[in-house]
């Protein structure tokens, strides 16, 4: 299966952010975790850039990938170009956040993705990728 991570702003600095919410582990490891979860054919692609994020789902769609996960992060609430770039993507879209953003400040209840993706994970850390990664496993 092959399968295009994507993370946005901020995600490169897990490690760095508050704990509570994001947990202790950097994106290289949850990367790495995922890969040791299920060794599907990965592309690991991280921007704090918009529309870097919907020219790699664009990408997606051309080049014929099976499944997208993606964690927006903060584009989750306000992006309209990530919801319709992932409305083109005809495989399987999995939203994934290490906080439980549904249960976070007012402004993060707002969900630009959720209604284009399959399945959504949150508020699990890094387990929240590894349910994605087993949820692939099992379609």
């Amino acid at each position: 299966m092959k399968v295009l991570v994507l993370n946005g702003p901020n995600l490169n600095m897990l490690g760095k952010r508050p704990k509570e919410h994001y947990g202790t582990k950097t994106l290289e490891e949850i990367n790495d975790l995922m890969v040791k979860e299920e060794p599907f054919d990965y592309d690991f692609f991280q921007s704090n850039c918009e529309g870097r994020i919907v020219t790699k789902i664009q990408e997606a769609v051309l080049k014929d990938y099976d499944a997208i996960i993606i964690n927006p992060g903060a584009y989750t609430h306000t992006s309209v170009a990530i919801h319709d770039a992932l409305e083109m993507f005809s495989g399987i879209k999995i939203e994934v956040h290490l906080s439980a953003v549904d249960d976070r400040e007012d402004f993060r209840k707002i969900n630009f993705v959720r209604d284009v993706c399959d399945m959504t994970f949150s508020g699990k850390k890094e387990e929240s990728y590894l349910e994605a990664v087993r949820y692939l496993k099992n379609k």
